[in-house]
């Protein structure tokens, strides 16, 4: 039983911290399913969502947190959508580095023309690319 008015503030605050975390792992899972859907409008609501639930996590965790610390549950669950947060940004990283390669595939750079100099430091012919230029 609660008698004091601190230990009211300390479950209210847990409480808090409960719902603040849990809106961030709703968002984990919302950016997770538009991540596998390859909707980018999905995907970019979905991280802009998680975006403010983490901020919001992140400022109800530095004001509400007791003094003893965040509670050794509260801290796994933590660490858990860290992680996933974490596993995401990679996915979204080598998805990114897997169409700039398809991209450099399909509209490569045409190489950069090396000029040649003579002797005397000037331009002694213009080295050939191989790519016409119009």
């Amino acid at each position: 039983m609660l008698s004091t008015p601190s230990e009211h503030d300390a479950v209210r605050n847990l409480g808090e911290l409960e719902t603040a975390l849990g809106a961030v792992e709703l968002e984990l899972a919302a950016l997770g399913q538009a991540l596998q859907a390859h909707d980018p409008a999905a995907t970019e609501t979905a991280a802009n969502a998680l975006h403010r639930a983490l901020q919001r996590a992140v400022e109800r965790f530095g004001h509400q947190a007791s003094p003893q610390g965040v509670p050794l549950p509260l801290r796994r669950r933590l660490a858990m959508a860290g992680g996933r947060v974490a596993a995401q940004r990679e996915a979204v990283h080598r998805a990114s580095s897997a169409l700039d390669r398809a991209i450099d595939v399909l509209l490569p750079t045409p190489p950069q023309p090396i000029d040649l100099y003579g002797a005397s430091g000037q331009a002694a012919r213009r080295g050939s690319s191989g790519y016409a230029e119009a």
